[in-house]
């Protein structure tokens, strides 16, 4: 890219300029639209400095070419080629009037500093403070000194000299610097970079933790029976907050605008729920007034005029747990249109008077544009009928599973179950055999899937062909398998463990087992010289 003057910079890219790239015509609401400039006028380039992938993400294109199509008469944009941001010094740098840049893996951040002191163009989203937002202790004293709710936390320092703060660990609590945490708590690491977050549970549940990382395919998150906490890196520490199983993302754009989406939390289950286009499932959110002033402090405390945060809703308040950054909403238009109307006026706001541009700020500029009423015949809502069911029952804490492990049929025969037809295991001794099995059954889905889980890695760390493609989808589809294995024996084991020793008075826990009547006649209809194995039983867990 040849590095000329302001001012030629600003004609080779009007001659070039395609009516694709620049549409003459202007957005509904565009102050643009209500006076003709000169067609000499000189415009505001806008600069964006990131690396490639981001600079040029769907997101990123659909905002840019409605600034264009909204302030096609004011603005010009510019994107800096990967190879110049990495590899040429920043005096080679292409000019601009404002900068759009932010921080990301590989993207070189002090460059981007150091082109800002050198150009002084305006910044979007203040360079300086990103690295505020690499540093989870960091952002969270940031988040403290603007007043906004976040979990409470601990830091454990380990140092390359040795040096170690105090760590304590308990069967279901730890003690950091003298700070207690209960389990559940949250293990995360210092650097924002760093998605291997880890969320240990007590033992009255099972105990174990879930392993949440960056999402690969369908996979977010993984349960382990590992209970005892990092014993190398440094580490914050959060108090678990419980959000019904839902994550809110919230994408604010200035101190006045914010849009907000829902998700399943990664660690409920850690299985991506995606739509029909393969993308991660959202749900829309209304932000609360208390929220929306804690998006305004999120962007004001941190300089970012695009930033994006997770919030945390439970017992009736809001917490903010991560601040992102710059960050899109992926697949919204509406987004997209409000977000060019909110930059292209802060843009003209700060430079339109120094570059004597013959703007006038519209009225309430940050607000959305205006959607005009569809014709047609009007509705209006006359009344609401809900039908609502009491609930003041007690829960039949029934179970029922479809088990087909040898095992359990050698279980059935041993008390006489092809005489009965149907047997009911309610001493000790018998509810600790089915324990036993249950136990020895989770114990090996989890052997499985570790292994399912190296073979994966091994899969994507190869080379991709159809073969290995074909191979991979394989393993990811037993891998989904086994999770739900795992879960469904694990709240058998659990239940077992709560009711092994049934009281000498009141309900007794009862263990029904009886054939699957389905497959049973089946069995009967099609019968082989092979030892064909076992159908499956019906194993109902009840109390009675």
């Amino acid at each position: 890219m040849k590095n000329e003057a302001p001012a030629d910079v600003r004609a080779k890219e009007s001659k070039e300029k395609s009516p694709e790239a620049n549409p003459s015509s202007s957005g509904t609401g565009s102050s643009s639209s209500n006076m003709s400039n000169p067609p000499n006028i000189k415009r505001i380039i806008i600069g964006i400095c990131a690396m490639r992938r981001k600079a040029t993400s769907k997101p990123m294109r659909a905002i840019m070419s409605k600034i264009l199509e909204y302030y096609s008469d004011y603005m010009d944009i510019i994107v800096f080629p990967e190879e110049v941001i990495l590899h040429e010094p920043v005096e080679k740098w292409p000019l601009c009037d404002c900068l759009i840049s932010f921080h990301s893996s590989e993207f070189p951040l002090d460059k981007a500093i150091e082109y800002e002191r050198l150009r002084r163009p305006y910044v979007i989203n203040d360079l300086h403070r990103q690295y505020d937002l690499l540093d989870r202790r960091k952002v969270f004293r940031t988040l403290a000194r603007a007043g906004v709710e976040h979990p409470r936390h601990g830091v454990l320092i380990r140092g390359k000299d040795g040096e170690e703060g105090e760590l304590k660990e308990f069967n279901d609590y730890i003690e950091v610097n003298g700070m207690v945490f209960n389990k559940p708590f949250v293990e995360k690491p210092l650097s924002a970079e760093d998605h291997n977050i880890y969320i240990y549970y007590p033992s009255s549940v099972g105990g174990g933790s879930q392993r949440l990382f960056r999402k690969i395919n369908n996979r977010s998150s993984w349960y382990s029976t590992t209970s005892t906490v990092r014993r190398e890196g440094s580490y914050i520490y959060e108090d678990f907050i419980p959000a019904d199983g839902t994550d809110v993302k919230v994408y604010a754009v200035g101190p006045y605008y914010a849009h907000a989406e829902a998700r399943k939390a990664p660690g409920l289950d850690g299985k991506v729920e995606r739509d029909s286009d393969g993308k991660e499932v959202r749900y829309p959110v209304i932000l609360s007034s208390k929220e929306k002033i804690i998006a305004r402090k999120v962007v004001i405390a941190f300089g970012q005029t695009v930033c994006g945060f997770d919030l945390l809703r439970a017992n009736g308040k809001s917490y903010v747990c991560d601040v992102n950054g710059f960050s899109f909403v992926k697949t919204s238009t509406k987004y997209y249109e409000d977000t060019a109307k909110i930059l292209g006026n802060t843009i003209l706001k700060r430079l339109a008077s120094s570059m004597s541009l013959p703007w006038q700020v519209p009225y309430q500029a940050d607000d959305p544009p205006l959607v005009s009423t569809p014709s047609g015949k009007l509705m209006e809502l006359r009344c609401v009928l809900a039908v609502i069911r009491h609930g003041d029952r007690t829960p039949k804490q029934k179970m029922k599973v479809v088990v087909n492990d040898e095992r359990f049929f050698s279980l059935f025969k041993k008390y006489d179950g092809d005489t009965k037809k149907e047997i009911k295991m309610k001493r000790p001794t018998q509810l600790m055999e089915v324990l036993g099995l249950a136990r020895d059954i989770l114990q090996e889905n989890q052997t499985r899937r570790n292994d399912l889980l190296a073979e994966l890695e091994a899969c994507e760390d190869a080379h991709q062909n159809n073969s290995q493609s074909a191979h991979q989808a394989k393993v990811e589809h037993e891998l989904e398998l086994c999770e739900e294995a795992i879960k469904r024996w694990d709240q058998i084991r659990t239940v077992l463990e709560m009711y092994r020793i049934p009281p000498t008075y009141g309900s007794l826990f009862v263990v029904k087992m009886r054939p699957n009547l389905k497959t049973q006649r089946h069995r009967f209809l099609a019968p082989t010289a092979s030892s064909a194995p076992p159908p499956p039983t019906n194993m109902i867990l009840a109390t009675v």
